[in-house]
C-alpha cells in the first residue's frame, strides 16, 4: 500500500466515478484502475463495486476512504507549506476553470502570470461548473460561471469576479437575425427550438431560470457539451443557442448574436479558493492577478 494509492482511492471515494477521479488526478483511467486493483489486493477484499456508470463503496471501502481523505488533506497542506517556504518564484499552481472561462479568458491570464513567474508550473483542469466544484479538493484555485452552490467544501473562499453577458445566437438567415436594439424577448425566443448545454453548465442554469421567471417554456431540440458544440449546432440550423458574449469575440458573420430584452441577461464569474485560510503563495498571487484584471 502506497500514499499514491490512497490518494487515488480518496479521489474515487469523492467522485464515486473512476473516469472523473482520473480527470481530477490528471491520470489515465487505466492508471487509476491499476492502483485500485493493487489496493484491493493489499486488503484482500472488495473496496468498491460497480454501480451503473459509477461505483459504490463497500463498508470496508467507506472506512478506508476516511483515512485516505485525511492523508490527502495532510499531503495538500505539506505541499502548500513547501510552496510557502519556496515563495512564489517556484511551485505548482493547479487551476480549474469551467468551459467558457477555460476557453476564452484563462489562457490570457496564464500567459500574463507566466511572464511574471516563469518558474511556476501550471496545471489546468476543465469541465462544466458542477465538475469543477466537484474537483475543488485537487485544485489550488478555480474559476466558475453561474450560481455558486451552497455545497462548497468547508473553508472555500468565494470571490465574485467579472460580469458577463449571455446572448442568444442564431444563424444569419434566421427570422430573429434582423432584431437590433434593444434585443429579443424570451417570448420571441421560446417560439423556436433550443440548443442546450449539458446538465451542470452554468449557462444552462442561468438560461433555464430566466425562461422560468419569464413564464416561457423551453423546447430543447438538442443537448450538446461545450460552447463550441452549441455554436456548431446553431450553424447547422438546429435551433437557438445561448453563450457568453465572450465566446463570440472572434466569430465570423455566420452567426448573429442577440441581446436579451428588456434587460440584458448577465451573470458574474466567481473565483473559488479551497482552504483559503492557508493558500500557497502561487495561488494567492494568481488570485491577485485575476482580481486586478477585472478592473481593466
Amino acid at each position: 500500500m502506497t500514499p499514491d494509492q490512497l490518494i487515488t482511492f480518496a479521489a474515487v471515494a469523492e467522485h464515486l466515478n473512476i473516469s472523473r477521479a482520473a480527470v481530477a488526478l490528471h491520470l489515465s483511467q487505466p492508471a487509476v484502475s491499476g492502483q485500485l486493483r493493487q489496493l484491493q489486493d493489499e486488503f484482500g477484499e472488495p473496496l468498491y463495486r460497480r454501480d451503473g456508470r459509477g461505483v459504490r463503496l463497500t463498508p470496508s471501502g467507506a472506512q478506508l476512504a476516511e483515512y485516505a481523505l485525511r492523508l490527502r488533506e495532510t499531503y495538500r497542506q505539506a505541499h502548500a507549506y513547501r510552496d510557502a517556504l519556496r515563495g512564489v518564484a517556484h511551485g505548482t499552481l493547479r487551476i480549474g476553470a469551467s468551459t467558457t472561462l477555460a476557453s476564452y479568458l484563462l489562457p490570457y491570464l496564464i500567459a500574463e502570470f507566466q511572464r511574471r513567474f516563469p518558474a511556476v508550473t501550471i496545471q489546468t483542469a476543465g469541465g462544466n461548473t458542477a465538475e469543477i466544484v466537484g474537483a475543488l479538493a485537487s485544485l489550488d484555485i478555480a474559476m466558475i460561471e453561474g450560481p455558486v452552490g451552497a455545497d462548497l467544501p468547508e473553508g472555500t473562499g468565494v470571490h465574485v469576479w467579472r460580469e458577463d453577458e449571455i446572448v442568444a445566437i442564431v444563424p444569419r438567415d434566421h427570422p430573429l437575425a434582423g432584431r437590433g436594439a434593444p434585443g429579443v424577448t424570451f417570448a420571441a425566443l421560446g417560439a423556436y427550438p433550443q440548443v442546450a448545454r449539458e446538465e451542470g453548465s452554468g449557462v444552462r442554469q442561468l438560461v433555464e431560470q430566466a425562461f422560468a421567471q419569464a413564464g416561457v417554456s423551453i423546447r430543447v431540440a438538442l443537448e450538446v457539451t461545450g460552447v463550441e458544440g452549441v455554436k456548431e449546432a446553431v450553424r447547422a440550423g438546429m435551433g437557438v443557442g445561448f453563450v457568453s458574449a465572450m465566446a463570440m469575440r472572434h466569430e465570423d458573420d455566420a452567426l448573429k448574436r442577440l441581446s436579451i430584452a428588456p434587460q440584458p441577461l448577465t451573470r458574474h464569474f466567481s473565483i473559488l479558493v479551497p482552504h483559503e485560510g492557508a493558500p500557497s503563495h502561487v495561488a494567492a498571487s494568481f488570485l491577485e492577478l485575476c482580481l486586478l484584471s477585472s478592473d481593466e
